[in-house]
């Protein structure tokens, strides 16, 4: 396995000087910090591991000022009781549970509890002292760092509450506005470095922002995560610029082997498996901002493909019965409009196997109609470079065929129609890849004939330059089929045209017992006509021969040259025979079809 990419934080203070300055109050634990700054371990950004693991940054925070300290915070059931050399002056209700607090710190610091607490009426204030609060980000675990901050209690930060507390900051309005260093400045402090420093806490930070969605988009949080991952995702210098093998770095992405997916450069990929760990949304931006980086579009097509093929796999396993019980449709289709929207445009940067299992999705959740052309027309306009393999894609219903030949016919008919509007002499490549396509699906027993059929009409006659494997097709599937009707069995042959197939193809249908007998009984009139047209021209050459020869001869008499009577009479001997041989194929030309017409009747 190629060395991992690394990158290495070999000075925290010189990369988050600007931070440092509202850092104060911090203390890493396990991490040395000089008086005039803070220094960190080195920083690697590993591959192949997951982002759930490891051991995570932490730090404790504290205020810098507390206007009144609390001597005990305690929790019973659904309240926590803040005690003090002052009695309680203050409930704040969070969701359903309660804080017993006092105004001055936290008034102090928030500037929407200061408006809630002294904006109310006389007579609100006099009834209860009770204040509501919903909607926090975070919710009760998070105001309870929240309380412990204001009275100056020691909190501990994580990359799993800091995207919430953060919010949550924001929510209450707790600016240095109110107090230098306070709760905003904090947490803007570490969530940086978080996300600046560490590879898997930027991927911690966005999987706790999946609960605070919209607050966590309000203030950046996804995006500046988003960023963060792309940059270090980047730093591979292989990721830039083109490459002579874009084709083969691309993979073809079947959803019930998505674990098996192999690539060529694993120095190239080793972020996808934390990428396609996240929700779509996160997906998506961390997809747009590695386009923004300059990533080369292949890589980002096949990380797409890579997150699409685990997503699938999820759902078509049924190992997660609980997704698929909550997984709504809106859900899916939305997911699957996301997906399509952000494929790279660049040539070659998504397979046609890719493309064609987003196709069948947006068929299955009914996207937009606009979206699904794009992708027929795009599928189409690969189709010359395909291989029939690529164009295997599964079905998942128990009575319906392995494969979805329907999708398939979509595409050929986009294609018809666009190569109508413009001819391409790559059409019998096209015909080709379908006539190889119908080989491998022919042997399914669930696939109908019609089906089998209109994919076999949808491409016009002229788009084969020989119909020998469009015949080994029919034919498999007439061998896999044998309880077809003799009409069925009609209908399917009759695209089938004596003169477009090879002598040997045609040899074989006149001794196969599975084609209907009126195909067979044409084939050999056609043959026996095709043979008497043959032997008429080589008489009529015959004959042109022999007199020219008479010719010669009485020209060689003028000149003294004698020519032998017994060759003359050789000759018209072998012409008399083939005037028999012709009139006994006249007679069996006859007999059959007074066959014929005996069978029609």
């Amino acid at each position: 396995m190629p060395e991992t990419p690394k990158l290495f934080v070999k000075n925290n203070f010189s990369l988050c000087s600007n931070f440092y300055a509202k850092m104060q109050g911090f203390v890493f634990p396990g991490i040395d910090r000089p008086a005039t700054g803070m220094k960190s371990a080195d920083r690697e950004y590993p591959a192949h591991r997951s982002v759930s693991g490891g051991r995570q940054s932490k730090c404790v925070m504290s205020p810098s000022n507390a206007g009144m300290v609390a001597e005990t915070i305690e929790r019973r059931n659904k309240h926590w009781f803040v005690q003090t050399k002052v009695a309680s002056d203050l409930i704040i209700q969070v969701g359903d549970s309660s804080f017993h607090l006092h105004k001055l710190p936290m008034v102090m610091r928030s500037g929407r509890l200061n408006r809630l607490v002294f904006q109310r009426s006389d007579a609100e204030r006099e009834t209860s002292s009770k204040i509501h609060i919903d909607n926090l980000p975070g919710g009760t675990k998070v105001f309870e760092l929240v309380v412990k901050f204001c009275y100056g209690w020691k909190a501990d930060l994580t990359a799993a509450n800091i995207a919430p507390l953060y919010c949550a900051a924001h929510f209450l309005e707790m600016s240095d506005d109110f107090e230098q260093g306070n709760l905003i400045s904090k947490t803007e402090a570490f969530l940086s470095f978080l996300i600046f420093s560490s590879w898997k806490d930027a991927f911690r930070i966005l999987k706790t922002c999946e609960s605070i969605s919209s607050w966590a988009n309000e203030f950046k949080i996804t995006k500046r995560s988003a960023e963060a991952i792309a940059w270090k995702a980047c730093t591979n210098v292989k990721a830039f610029g083109s490459s002579e093998n874009d084709n083969a770095r691309c993979f073809n992405v079947l959803p019930n082997n998505a674990e098996n997916l192999k690539f060529e450069d694993e120095a190239d990929i080793w972020w996808f498996e934390d990428v396609s760990s996240l929700r779509i949304d996160h997906f998506i931006e961390v997809i747009q901002a590695l386009k923004c980086k300059g990533m080369r579009a292949d890589l980002v097509g096949s990380c797409i493909a890579h997150w699409t093929a685990k997503w699938l796999a999820r759902i078509t396993s049924g190992l997660e019965r609980m997704t698929l019980k909550h997984m709504t449709h809106q859900l899916l289709r939305v997911t699957a409009e996301c997906l399509i929207k952000v494929l790279p445009t660049e040539e070659n940067s998504v397979t046609c196997n890719f493309i064609l299992h987003l196709l069948k999705l947006g068929f299955m959740t009914k996207i937009n109609s606009e979206l699904l052309s794009m992708l027929e027309r795009r599928i189409a306009l690969m189709l010359d470079q395909c291989c029939a393999p690529d164009l295997l894609v599964k079905n998942y219903g128990g009575k319906d065929s392995v494969h979805d030949v329907g999708l398939i016919v979509r595409v050929v008919v986009s294609y018809v129609s666009i190569v109508l509007s413009s001819p391409t002499p790559k059409m019998f490549a096209v015909g080709r890849l379908i006539d190889g396509y119908l080989t491998l699906v022919a042997k399914d027993e669930n696939l109908t004939v019609n089906s089998f059929q209109s994919l076999v009409e949808a491409l016009p006659k002229d788009a084969r330059y020989c119909d020998d494997n469009l015949y080994r097709a029919i034919d498999m599937y007439l061998k896999a089929h044998p309880s077809l009707t003799e009409e069925k069995r009609m209908s399917l042959c009759g695209s089938l045209e004596y003169h477009r197939l090879s002598q040997e193809a045609r040899e074989h249908v006149m001794k196969n017992d599975r084609l209907p007998l009126k195909i067979t009984t044409r084939f050999i009139l056609l043959e026996q006509v095709n043979m008497t047209r043959s032997m008429t021209a080589i008489g009529s050459n015959y004959r042109r021969t022999k007199t020219q020869a008479i010719v010669r001869v009485n020209e060689g008499l003028g000149k003294g040259w004698t020519n032998s009577k017994k060759e003359i009479n050789l000759m018209t001997k072998e012409v008399e025979t083939m005037r028999v041989q012709l009139n006994d194929l006249q007679m069996c030309k006859l007999k059959l079809q007074n066959q014929l017409k005996r069978c029609i009747i």
